[in-house]
């Protein structure tokens, strides 16, 4: 995985990335999961966005765990390190959702869920709870996401600007 990007670490250039990502999937994964025209509209978007989400969720981690080991840390940057490696089961978990919502649009009530019959081996009954409980745990997923990567940004720029805002403020 790239530490190191156009001379600057690579970090600082993926954080942008999963800052913008993560929060948008789990946005999409609600509305898709609340909303059917929504659903309808986003289609297969919303587990893609959700997918490269998940993916750049490590890639930026191991940047950075690079990045730490060769600046001076302090207990915010290793605060921000904690809160960062935290943030891959939030999107595994809103990947999955956002997989399951848009799978169960597809063959789910009024979508004629004769193929969802067969490859889940459910009745079709089960589909509308199925639906319901998948999208209550995308709401709770999404925000406990969405929260954890305010959390993340809040400790990242602490531990970066800490000092030079102390300075100014003084």
């Amino acid at each position: 995985m790239p530490t190191k990007i156009g001379g600057l670490p690579a970090h600082i250039l993926f954080v942008h990335a999963v800052v913008v990502l993560v929060p948008l999937a789990a946005l999409m994964t609600i509305a898709s999961a609340v909303w059917p025209r929504a659903r309808q509209r986003l289609g297969i978007a919303t587990p893609i966005v959700a997918l490269v989400a998940l993916v750049l969720v490590p890639v930026t981690t191991h940047a950075g765990e690079w990045l730490r080991d060769h600046v001076q840390g302090d207990q915010l940057v290793n605060r921000h390190a904690e809160l960062g490696d935290q943030l891959l089961p939030f999107a595994i978990g809103t990947f999955v959702l956002a997989v399951l919502v848009w799978w169960l649009g597809l063959h789910g009530p009024g979508q004629e869920s004769r193929l969802a019959q067969r490859i889940l081996i459910v009745p079709a009954s089960w589909l509308r709870p199925a639906a319901v409980v998948s999208a209550v745990l995308a709401i709770v997923v999404s925000v406990g996401t969405i929260v954890w990567i305010y959390r993340i940004g809040e400790s990242g720029s602490k531990a970066v600007w800490h000092d030079q805002v102390s300075a100014q403020v003084r």
